[in-house]
């Protein structure tokens, strides 16, 4: 079964112990935008606890539009304060100075579309852990069909994760001892981290 998503902001670790499982993804960016969902969101571990990363966007309040139409918000700087965090987040991780560059180029980078945005970040992650699956970007909305796993509502950050998608064992992190093992981090938290060893981490049944 092929797993059918919505575009992700980084995407969590268990995004892509979901990749890693399959050949091939399916991005869903004709499906409508949903709030406080993966789709503009991601999750780091910073002094004070879980901190969430929310991008910015251009949209009427109560406006329903399909991803691919969804543009993105300068008017604060977001950017710079999410690069901010992530610097204050995991400037003592063993491999923050690894990854710091190409996080940032990132984030910094101004998209006109959030699925540009998301897509660039998942490709990153993608690249960190080396995993070659087959992304296809589906520019019109899908209607739920035999062959696919359809994870566009269930896998969401206010939700319990669906039983498609196994949980990440525990991890290095570099607050633990203030805050425990927190799961369902970003991607950034796993490579800053645990570095070369996210690989193995994500792909460990």
């Amino acid at each position: 079964m092929t797993p059918l998503l919505p575009a992700f902001y980084f995407g969590s670790v268990e995004h892509y112990r979901l990749l890693a499982q399959h050949e091939k993804i399916i991005i869903d960016i004709g499906e409508h935008y949903e709030r406080q969902s993966y789709r503009t969101r991601t999750s780091i571990i910073g002094p004070n606890g879980k901190q969430d990363l929310v991008v910015q966007i251009a949209r009427r309040s109560g406006e329903k539009m399909p991803m691919k139409s969804v543009g993105l918000s300068y008017i604060e700087t977001w950017q710079q304060q999410h690069a901010h965090a992530i610097r204050s987040a995991y400037g003592n991780a063993p491999w923050f100075i690894h990854y710091i560059d190409e996080v940032e180029a990132v984030v910094l980078k101004k998209y006109e579309r959030l699925v540009d945005l998301d897509l660039a970040t998942m490709r990153l992650g993608m690249k960190w852990l080396g995993l070659t699956t087959e992304v296809l970007v589906a520019e019109n909305y899908i209607e739920k069909s035999d062959g696919l796993t359809d994870l566009r509502v269930a896998f969401h950050p206010k939700k319990q994760l669906p039983p498609e998608v196994t949980a990440v064992p525990p991890y290095t992190q570099v607050f633990a001892d203030r805050h425990g093992s927190v799961q369902r981090m970003s991607i950034i938290d796993l490579v800053m981290n645990t570095g070369l060893e996210a690989k193995r981490i994500i792909a460990y049944f």
